[in-house]
C-alpha cells in the first residue's frame, strides 16, 4: 500500500457541490424506475409514502454520510478509519467504506450497460427510427437490441469510456466541468418536456394520478418498495456522498446542501413522472407497464404524436445525461481510494478501474443473450445476481451501518461540528438515526432477503442483533 494522502481537491463552490451530488442522485432511478414503480403501485398513495421515507430515512442518513466524508477528509475506506479512530471506534468500521466502494463499482458494471440502452435509443431517435412505430415493432426492436451482444458491448464500452475520461481529469477539470454542462442541460430539457406535457390534454390526469392518493391501492409490498427506493435514490451507502463530502470546505453548510440535494432529486423524479404519465395517458397506454415503460412504451407514444421526433430525442438525451452524471459518481470512490491509499495516480487509477469494471460488465451484456440460462445466485442470471447483491444486501447494509455509526459512535461534539443545528433539531435528528432509520432499513433489508412466513422471524432476528449492539454500546 502506498503513502496515504488525504483529499486535497475541493469543490469550487457549494453550488457546484450540490449540482454534483444531485447529478449523482438523479439517474435512471428517477427517469426509469420511479415512474414505473409508481405506476405499478397505484400512484398518489405510493408517492406520499415515498416522500415520507425521503424525509424520515433518506435525509438523515444522507447528512450523516456527507458529514462522515468531510470529517474523515478522505476516500470512504480511509474516512471511516479516520473518524472511527478519532471517536474511539473499532478499526473494522473501515470495512463500511470498503462496502460502499465495492458496491459502487459493481453497480457501475451493469449501470453502463443499461445506460447504453438509453444512448442507443437516443441515436435511434435522432435517426427517426421511432416515427410511426407500433407496439409490436418496438418490442421486436428492444428484443433485438438485447439479443445482440456485440451491439450491447459497443454501447457499454462507449458509456464506460466517457465515464473514465471525465473522472480521469480530476474534480475541477473533469467532474465539475461535466456537471456544469450536464445538470443545467438536464433541467432545461426536463422543463421543455414538462411544458410539452401540459399541452397533451392529459396533464391533469397525470397530476391527479401522482398526487391524489388512493390508499386502497397501497399494499405492504408498495410500502416496502417506496422505502427501498427512497433510500437508494439519494445514492446512500455507495460511498459517493462520503467521497463528495470529503471535498466540501468547512465554510459550507452540509445541512443546507443535504436538504437541497434531497429536494432536487425528489423534484426531478416527480417532474419526470408528470412528463411520462402525461404522454402515456395521452396515447391511451398503461402507466403500470413495468420496467419496459421507458424503452418499450414511450417510443410508441413518441412515434405516434405530433413533434414526436423532437420530444423523443430530447427525452432520450435527458436519459443519457442523467445516466452519465450518476456513472461518474459511482467510480469516484474507488478512484479516490486507489489514489490516496495505494499511490496510483488518478488518471491511471481511472483507466485501470474502468477496464476492470468494463470487463465485469461483459457478464451483464451476456446475461441478456448467451448467458441467459446460466444462473449464479439461486435462479438469477449474472445481471440479476449483481443487482440483488448490491441493491438488496450491500446498500441496505451500508445505509444501516452508516446510521448506526453516526448515532452511536460519532461523538456529540463531532456531530455538532459537522452538522450545526439547534439542540431541539439535533435531538430529533439523533432520535431518527438511532431508531427510525435503522428499524426502517432493517425491515426493507429483511423483506429483500426473505418473504412469506419467513419474513417475521427474519425481522425479529435483525431487531435482536441491533438490540444487542445498542445494549453493548450503552454499557460502555
Amino acid at each position: 500500500m502506498g503513502q496515504l494522502t488525504l483529499s486535497k481537491d475541493s469543490w469550487s463552490s457549494q453550488t457546484v457541490f450540490i449540482m454534483a451530488a444531485v447529478g449523482s442522485a438523479v439517474g435512471l432511478g428517477n427517469l426509469w424506475k420511479f415512474p414505473y414503480i409508481t405506476g405499478e403501485n397505484g400512484g398518489g398513495a405510493f408517492v406520499l409514502v415515498y416522500l415520507a421515507c425521503i424525509l424520515l430515512i433518506g435525509i438523515p442518513v444522507l447528512l450523516s454520510e456527507l458529514a462522515l466524508g468531510r470529517a474523515g477528509k478522505a476516500n470512504p475506506v480511509q474516512a471511516m478509519a479516520n473518524v472511527s479512530r478519532e471517536n474511539g471506534g473499532s478499526r473494522w468500521w473501515s470495512l463500511l467504506g470498503l462496502n460502499g466502494v465495492l458496491a459502487g463499482a459493481l453497480i457501475l458494471s451493469f449501470y453502463t450497460v443499461i445506460a447504453g440502452w438509453g444512448l442507443a435509443y437516443f441515436i435511434e431517435s435522432v435517426r427517426g427510427s421511432f416515427i410511426g412505430i407500433n407496439a409490436e415493432q418496438v418490442g421486436v426492436h428492444f428484443s433485438g437490441l438485447l439479443a445482440n451482444p456485440i451491439e450491447l458491448l459497443f454501447w457499454h464500452t462507449v458509456v464506460s469510456v466517457f465515464t473514465v475520461i471525465i473522472v480521469a481529469q480530476g474534480i475541477k477539470s473533469g467532474i465539475e466541468k461535466a456537471i456544469n454542462f450536464m445538470m443545467p442541460g438536464l433541467l432545461l430539457i426536463l422543463f421543455v418536456l414538462l411544458g410539452y406535457a401540459t399541452t397533451t390534454g392529459s396533464f391533469g390526469a397525470s397530476f391527479s394520478f401522482l398526487f391524489s392518493p388512493d390508499f386502497s391501492k397501497l399494499t405492504w409490498e408498495s410500502v416496502l418498495t417506496a422505502m427501498g427506493h427512497a433510500f437508494f435514490t439519494l445514492s446512500i451507502g455507495l460511498g459517493t456522498m462520503m467521497v463528495y463530502g470529503s471535498y466540501i470546505s468547512k465554510k459550507y453548510s452540509i445541512v443546507k446542501a443535504g436538504l437541497w440535494i434531497a429536494f432536487a432529486d425528489t423534484l426531478v423524479a416527480l417532474l419526470a413522472g408528470l412528463v411520462i404519465f402525461s404522454i402515456v395517458f395521452a396515447n391511451g397506454l398503461e402507466p403500470g407497464s413495468g420496467p419496459g415503460l421507458l424503452f418499450q412504451t414511450l417510443p410508441v407514444a413518441f412515434g405516434d404524436m405530433t413533434g414526436g421526433w423532437f420530444f423523443g430525442t430530447l427525452f432520450f438525451a435527458l436519459v443519457v445525461m442523467a445516466a452519465l452524471s450518476s456513472s461518474i459518481s459511482l467510480i469516484e470512490p474507488a478512484v479516490s481510494w486507489f489514489d490516496q491509499n495505494w499511490g496510483i495516480k488518478r488518471k491511471n487509477a481511472a483507466w485501470i478501474l474502468g477496464a476492470l469494471i468494463w470487463f465485469v460488465g461483459i457478464g451483464t451484456v451476456l446475461s441478456f443473450n448467451e448467458w441467459s440460462d446460466i444462473h449464479f445466485l439461486g435462479e438469477r442470471n449474472f445481471f440479476e445476481s449483481l443487482d440483488f447483491l448490491t441493491a438488496n444486501i450491500m446498500l441496505p447494509l451500508g445505509g444501516l451501518l452508516m446510521a448506526v455509526f453516526a448515532a452511536w459512535v460519532l461523538s456529540e461534539d463531532a456531530r455538532q461540528e459537522q452538522l450545526p443545528m439547534s439542540e431541539w433539531m439535533m435531538n430529533k435528528f439523533v432520535l431518527v438515526l438511532k431508531w427510525v432509520a435503522p428499524i426502517a432499513v432493517m425491515v426493507v433489508f429483511a423483506s429483500n432477503l426473505v418473504s412469506g412466513e419467513d419474513l417475521l422471524p427474519m425481522i425479529l432476528a435483525t431487531f435482536a442483533v441491533y438490540a444487542i449492539y445498542v445494549w453493548k454500546v450503552c454499557k460502555r
